[in-house]
Formats: C-alpha cells, structure tokens, sequence
C-alpha cells in the first residue's frame, strides 16, 4: 500500500485529509478580502439616517397558477434635524422588502419646518380613510402621540407636539402617509407664538390668584 505521506509530497498533488498542515494555508474570503488592495475593500461608512420598521405584513396575489405569496415592508427613515422619509415596497422575503423600501424611502425625503422643538402651526391631513390632526406645543411638553405619528416625529426631530387621530382607521400604511402629508403642509410664515401665548396664560392666571386672594371675604 503506498504511503499517503509520500503521495501528498509530490509536485500538483493536494494534502491528504487530516494529515496535511492547514494552519499556515492561505486563501478563503477573509483572506482575499485581506489582501485586496484598500482601495477594493468593502467599506461601511456611518448612516446618518435611523431607520424603523413602522408595519410588515404578508400579502397574496391571486394568479391563474396560484396564490403568490409576498411581503410588503413599510419603513420610516429620519436624521432628527428636519429629514423624513416613508418608502413602502414589496418583496419575495422580508430581507427583499426592507431593502427595496429603505431605498424608496432614500429617494423620496421631506424637509420638515421646525419651530424651535415643535411645529410652527396647527395642522391636519387626510389619505383614504385615515385623518390626522397635529398641534404645537410649548418647550418642554413632550411628545403627545402615539403609534406611527409619534416614531415618524421623533425620526424628523420634533420633541415637543400633540397629535390626534380624527378617523376610526388603523390601518398603520394611511396613518403613516397622512402624517407625512400633514407635515408637507406646514410653512414657517405662519408659525404660531406658542412660548407667548402660554406666557400670556400664565400672567392670567396669576392676576386671577392674585385678586381671589385679595378679596374680601363677607361677613356672617
């Protein structure tokens, strides 16, 4: 019986199995992309858009050979200065989906008008059955929304807004598209003095304290 040893020795032939050295074998991916020259290599570079996954769902098509069945992604991309982005797309598996929707949602950014932390005025919107009501609100108040108005403001850099949901709808694609249609309404020329009015109440309701306190009361 010849030696595997011997045979493994000879010019063109490949390492028996378990008794060749492998530890200083080079190649494989890690190894190629190693060293390919810098200028070829893969690079990641930081986004500076957060991305959030508003609504998957699984969708049919009926065809003469069968059902199909599909994956339709809705995503919301912001950078939290004033960039919004909604994309919606179809795919054979939800990897396929989520990509093609991020694209559709590069594609397509909205430039929203930021009053200080809020928005400069009150505003309503409606697509298909869905109607949406959105009003400034003082420094400091917070986000009073919820569901998909309240991810796709904090992802545009709203903190301060109170939003309302004016339709029986749910469906979370026409709530989401009414929001950003709101928020293509608005115009800083007509951007309301929140901070004034609320100090106006505030100085109301302070001479109102004031002259109960200084009221004089009747006599039994």
């Amino acid at each position: 019986m010849q030696d595997n040893r011997q045979f493994n020795k000879r010019p063109g032939t490949q390492p028996y199995r378990g008794q060749g050295n492998n530890q200083n074998k080079e190649g494989g991916g890690y190894q190629r992309q190693k060293n390919r020259p810098e200028r070829f290599q893969r690079r990641k570079t930081p986004s500076e858009f957060d991305s959030k996954l508003l609504d998957l769902a699984r969708v049919t098509r009926v065809t003469k050979g069968g059902k199909q069945l599909r994956f339709r992604a809705v995503i919301v991309l912001g950078n939290k200065k004033g960039k919004i982005g909604v994309g919606v797309c179809k795919g054979a598996d939800v990897q396929q989906a989520v990509e093609k929707a991020t694209r559709l949602a590069k594609k397509g950014f909205l430039d929203v008008p930021i009053f200080g932390s809020t928005i400069p005025h009150e505003v309503t919107a409606k697509y298909g059955p869905a109607r949406v009501l959105l009003r400034p609100q003082a420094k400091g108040r917070g986000l009073v929304a919820g569901g998909q108005v309240r991810i796709i403001c904090q992802l545009a850099g709203i903190k301060d807004i109170s939003s309302k949901l004016l339709s029986r709808s749910r469906n979370k694609l026409n709530i989401a598209r009414a929001t950003i249609k709101a928020l293509e309404k608005l115009k800083m020329d007509k951007a309301a003095p929140v901070g004034k009015l609320d100090r106006e109440v505030k100085e109301i309701a302070k001479e109102v304290k004031e002259s109960i306190k200084g009221a004089i009361l009747p006599e039994k």
